[in-house]
């Protein structure tokens, strides 16, 4: 599966039971088709205390996966978007939004 959102990016959940909320993405997963995005999609994750590893225990809250079909990347001047894509005279292939032409990979 080809995934065109990247790590750090901004996206709106557009479905699911956190529809509306805006988050950073943490991590990706594309064999699975999923990503983690910071404070969306919140679950209790019941933990045994570990003093070796300093884990307190208890019962901690944290980031479940979210399909990726279910978010979009917001641009900084449109607001969600799709992702276009654009290969430069260099040959570098780079991200760009498909109403504004913004472009995200900037280097």
């Amino acid at each position: 599966m080809k995934i065109h959102i990247k790590k750090n990016d901004t996206v709106k959940v557009i479905a699911g039971r956190d529809v509306g909320k805006q988050g950073r993405v943490l991590s990706v997963d594309p064999v699975k088709g999923r990503l983690l995005v910071e404070h969306v999609m919140m679950v209790k994750r019941h933990t045994r205390r570990n003093p070796a590893k300093q884990i307190k225990g208890g019962i901690a809250e944290r980031e479940a996966p979210i399909a990726v079909s279910n978010v979009m990347v917001i641009c900084p001047t449109c607001g969600p978007i799709r992702i276009g894509h654009q290969v430069s005279p260099e040959g570098r292939k780079a991200r760009l939004c498909r109403k504004c032409g913004y472009t995200f990979d900037r280097k």
